[in-house]
């Protein structure tokens, strides 16, 4: 997404299931590349995961 993905918007590289299409070639974004998720941020699962990113993305909105 050449100007940013917006908040609570998947990323359109993915697929059905949820995995990066592009996972591993060169042009995958560098942002996603040096992501290295802990367990702080997944916590238990997916659904506390998506929960504490939307709380993120609420905390640090304009």
């Amino acid at each position: 997404m050449p100007q940013g993905k917006p908040a609570g918007v998947p990323c359109v590289q993915l697929d059905a299931s949820l995995r990066c299409r592009i996972f591993g070639r060169p042009e995958r974004p560098a942002v996603c590349t040096s992501l290295r998720p802990t367990p702080s941020m997944c916590l238990t699962g997916r659904h506390e995961a998506l929960a504490a990113l939307q709380a993120l993305e609420a905390a640090t909105a304009p």
